[in-house]
């Protein structure tokens, strides 16, 4: 009987492997590849059908999520405020759930009954993958090979010799010295000399972003207009949100901005070193900061900054799929409803900062802030609310001395 397995592919060395692997290890087994481009460039998925096919999958499925990853996983994430650990945009994490959606429509539509990915046993991406395959196909099989009794390809030698006695091609090498990971919000860098933190970030590494020494001597202002929490234009133009990130990947990154060197807790226990870049992300995340501050009050912008922090763990843990993502991506969506509005952001030297923002549900009044508003403020006013908000440890001072009953 004949067992159809989807396999999240994405072209390189351990799903070149993984296909032959499965066809030879799980008994009557075709492999339905499924490719989601969620923005990874046309480099990388150049070939990519004929690629699966060589190596032994019986179909190939290209799937656009571009859009689809930018509007309905990365910008609420963003509008959340998630961040993991103060400063990862979740670029790698932000990807897992709508590849595996992805995977998941076309395993139905194909008949497969298991559900197969590459990641190895020490990364957070096993347990994204599998988190959204039980909330979207709990009724399928999940074949990991990595954790496969059966699975002895240890290294990279070893599978780049695998491949070789089948005489399957492979655009791979054994000298390849970084483990990436991309698509239109970032990239990251893993693995040769960024796995000990004591090594300065290898230069050779970055993709995306120039280095902020060598970037351009002169400041570059880009416009970006928000509506509730979302771009919709830039300088004045508009475009959806995915071709936004995609322009300001250039711009930004060519005055190095949006690099991160982080050394993070991953779910399963272990500490980790990466490299990303998200110099589009970047640009955003800071002008939509910057609108908040105009426009939110005190108390909500304080409670979003408490939700985002829940928000980013459930995104690195693979708990997109979840009730509580769900209501919290609920109330985020109204705190963003007034957040509409102009922001100049400065690329200069590996920063991203706003120098201008204007929003027509600003809360900013610029009479009650001057010294000269006494009309609209009485600073007199202030004596009963310090008084009153201070009650608390005058009565604690009081009844230390006895002199309060």
């Amino acid at each position: 009987m004949t067992k159809r397995i989807a396999l999240a592919y994405s072209g390189g060395l351990d799903t070149s492997c993984i296909v032959p692997w499965l066809r030879e290890n799980i008994p009557g087994s075709e492999v339905v590849c499924v490719v989601g481009d969620v923005g990874q460039g046309a480099d990388e998925l150049k070939g990519v059908e004929k690629k699966a096919k060589n190596s032994g999958a019986k179909e190939c499925h290209v799937v656009d999520l571009k859009k689809e990853f930018v509007d309905d996983f990365v910008m609420p994430t963003m509008i959340a405020g998630a961040v993991y650990e103060r400063r990862y945009l979740l670029g790698t994490a932000i990807a897992r759930p709508i590849l595996a959606a992805g995977q998941v429509r076309i395993a139905k539509k194909t008949g497969c009954t298991a559900l197969a990915h590459g990641c190895t046993g020490k990364g957070n991406d096993q347990v994204r993958f599998e988190s959204a395959y039980a909330a979207l196909a709990p009724e399928m099989e999940i074949i990991a090979p990595w954790r496969h009794p059966a699975w002895n390809l240890s290294g990279r030698l070893a599978m780049l010799e695998y491949l070789k006695k089948r005489k399957i091609p492979t655009t791979a090498s054994a000298t390849k010295i970084y483990s990436r990971d991309r698509n239109l919000w970032h990239i990251s860098h893993e693995g040769g000399t960024i796995e000990n933190p004591w090594n300065a970030p290898p230069q050779d590494a970055y993709m995306l972003s120039a280095a902020p020494a060598k970037a351009p001597t002169k400041h570059q202002d880009v416009t970006i207009a928000f509506r509730s929490g979302r771009p919709t234009a830039l300088d004045g133009v508009k475009m959806p949100a995915w071709q936004i990130i995609e322009k300001l990947n250039v711009v930004a990154g060519k005055h190095g901005v949006g690099r991160v060197d982080l050394v993070e807790n991953r779910r399963v226990g272990m500490k980790s070193r990466g490299l990303y870049e998200t110099p589009g992300g970047t640009t955003i995340v800071e002008g939509l900061r910057a609108l908040e501050e105009l426009v939110l009050d005190r108390e909500t912008l304080h409670y979003r900054e408490h939700l985002g922090l829940t928000f980013a763990e459930l995104v690195y843990d693979g708990r997109w799929f979840t009730p509580l993502r769900e209501a919290l991506w609920t109330c985020a969506q109204k705190i963003a409803e007034p957040v509409s509005g102009q922001v100049v952001v400065r690329l200069y030297k590996g920063t991203a900062t706003a120098v201008q923002r204007k929003s027509p549900n600003s809360l900013y009044a610029e009479k009650m802030v001057s010294f000269e508003g006494e009309d609209v403020y009485s600073q007199k006013d202030a004596g009963g609310f310090i008084r009153l908000l201070s009650l608390p440890e005058r009565i604690r001072a009081l009844k230390q001395r006895g002199r309060a009953n």
